[in-house]
């Protein structure tokens, strides 16, 4: 009898857990995809050209006159194809649980030939706690790595890089916190750089170290949603250290702080929808923007660096209608506005920039280019869950004339500048699943 009893009490037991949980829902999805492309001139981009940040510069041959880097090429690669997993409806005592795991094939390997060869890679691997309120608000908390909220909202188009350098572009490990009351949403958070990396002054390129000295990335954000119209205003904050060592091996000090914002707003009605973004970055290169800093001043008694960012500004406007048949495109432009001082004109350190001066701008395109515009009218077929895409991507660029140098605040004078301009037409095959 008393085996019995302890039986059953363990079973209740067992059954009272059970009630306190609800199973997750787990849905795979993904999809096959395949780009081509021609261009009319050589292009600055990742992953065979296909992520396009710029058309390269004039590049001229013996004659004087002859552009080597105009002409037609074209690329046609199958990569990008994309598998991710969603689990959602997980409860533990009222608390909602759900997240994603999403990987691609787009990280190449290897030199030579061999940097054909595609990776899996991770994009996106992250969970949400969900608490709703009695009153009706809402708490959610996300852990892992995911859109930065700078950079979640992308306007419409079939390319790789989503509009990218003309809007931020970022992907981070995050721990961040939305609590929404009505029609607002208040979101904060602390960020870390992995994927999408700052300037390291030390090696002259982009690199993680920096950043891991310095502090993690902040960010304040304010959403409103009425159904048709959304709107976000955010901020943003990073700490880095690019000098660790002075070139005479002493511990350097000195952090870079730059601050970034940026406004969203989105209207969508039936089958139309538009989108417009406008960012402000200091130091904005790990957001994909043509950004980076300079130094503003040494103290070489006291090892210490004192930096200051180059400010920018990215905008783009993206629209489309239509649903078996859809009408797409954007506009975009991007600026840079000079650094928030002067650069210092003695060379301090042992790994300056080729172009004299002591700054550091993104190296995914030339980093002589001052501003840019970006226009993409595009057609795309909806025939279930099979997409064909045909795309007009024209981008001209200012570039700093050779041997030219930037003023202090690193900025070139338009007589001292030209446009490149290419025409790329992009053709895209996607079957979701």
């Amino acid at each position: 009898m008393k085996k019995t009893v302890l039986i059953a009490i363990a079973l209740l037991a067992g059954v009272s857990s059970m009630a306190q949980e609800t199973p997750a829902k787990f849905k795979l999805y993904g999809f096959l995809r395949n780009y081509a492309a021609i261009d009319t001139r050589e292009v600055n981009g990742g992953t065979h050209d296909l992520y396009y940040y710029m058309p390269k510069d004039q590049l001229l041959g013996a004659d004087g006159t002859t552009d080597l880097n105009s002409g037609l090429n074209w690329k046609f690669i199958s990569l990008t194809t994309r598998l991710g997993l969603d689990f959602s409806g997980y409860e533990y005592q009222g608390m909602g649980i759900s997240g994603k795991v999403e990987a691609d094939f787009y990280s190449l390997n290897g030199t030579g030939s061999a940097s054909t060869i595609a990776q899996f890679r991770l994009r996106q691997a992250y969970l949400s706690l969900t608490n709703n309120m009695n009153n009706g608000d809402r708490l959610v908390m996300t852990f892992g790595q995911t859109w930065h909220p700078m950079g979640a909202d992308l306007p419409h188009g079939i390319c790789l890089e989503s509009g990218a350098p003309f809007g931020p572009f970022n992907r981070s490990p995050q721990v961040m916190v939305h609590w929404t009351h009505g029609h607002l949403t208040l979101t904060g958070g602390l960020l870390y750089l992995s994927q999408y990396l700052p300037m390291d002054a030390e090696a002259g390129a982009k690199s993680v170290a920096p950043y891991k000295y310095g502090m993690p990335e902040e960010y304040f954000g304010i959403t409103t949603n009425y159904g048709a119209f959304v709107s976000k205003l955010g901020f943003t904050n990073i700490m880095t250290k690019p000098v660790r060592t002075t070139p005479d091996k002493y511990r350097a000090s000195g952090l870079l702080d730059a601050l970034s914002a940026f406004y969203y707003c989105q209207y969508t009605k039936d089958l139309f929808q538009v989108k417009a973004k406008v960012a402000y970055a200091q130091s904005g290169e790990h957001m994909n923007i043509l950004s980076g800093y300079g130094l503003a001043a040494f103290d070489a008694a006291a090892h210490e660096y004192t930096y200051t960012p180059m400010q920018d500004l990215t905008a783009y406007v993206s629209a489309q209608y239509g649903k078996k048949f859809q009408v797409l495109g954007m506009i975009g432009y991007m600026k840079q506005l000079g650094t928030t001082e002067d650069i210092l004109g003695a060379t301090v350190l042992n790994k300056s920039v080729a172009d004299g001066g002591n700054l550091w701008i993104n190296t995914a395109a030339a980093t002589n280019i001052q501003q840019a515009v970006r226009f993409t009218p595009t057609l795309l077929w909806n025939m279930g869950k099979f997409q064909i895409g045909l795309e007009y991507d024209y981008t001209v660029a200012q570039f700093g004339n050779s041997g030219i140098a930037r003023n202090a605040r690193g900025l070139y004078d338009d007589a001292d500048c030209h446009w490149i301009g290419n025409h790329r037409i992009l053709w895209m095959t996607k079957f979701n699943f």
